[in-house]
């Protein structure tokens, strides 16, 4: 007797494995974002808020970091509190209101904030271990991702 042919796997169910995959790949078994926080001794949270500071193109007042970080401003101002004391990143007043402070990132911020976008943009060694062609196939899904997005 013949076993019956495997039915395929419904849309959803691919997705959602792919997607745990993909989880288990970029966040178990390579997780950037420990790594930048042992590099930098500190949360990934204020790692991702020197990044968005020091990627800004012209200082950013307190109301700008928290609408960058997605939290209220309470929050942001601890998290900018502390990486002044650590000489991050420096705040001063905004001429436009006396009221605002300014924050910007210092030299060591701005060269903690490229040690941060070294270490997340390094692909893990298995990405290295494709063949040219899988690797090619991912390129071209992880574009299509970003495009749909």
């Amino acid at each position: 007797m013949t076993e019956p042919a495997a039915e395929p796997s419904a849309p959803a169910d691919v997705a959602g494995r792919a997607w745990r995959n993909l989880g288990i790949v970029f966040h178990e078994r390579n997780d950037r974002r420990r790594e930048v926080t042992e590099a930098l001794g500190m949360s990934f949270f204020r790692v991702k808020a020197l990044r968005r500071i020091a990627a800004a193109a012209t200082p950013l007042t307190l109301r700008d970091v928290a609408e960058l970080l997605l939290t209220d401003r309470p929050y942001a101002t601890v998290v900018v509190d502390d990486l002044v004391g650590r000489g991050l990143v420096e705040r001063t007043p905004n001429p436009a209101d006396r009221r605002a402070k300014l924050v910007t990132a210092t030299g060591p911020g701005r060269a903690a904030a490229a040690e941060a976008e070294r270490i997340l943009a390094t692909p893990p060694p298995s990405l290295y271990d494709l063949p040219a062609e899988d690797l090619a196939v991912l390129d071209r899904i992880a574009a299509h991702l970003l495009a749909g997005s």
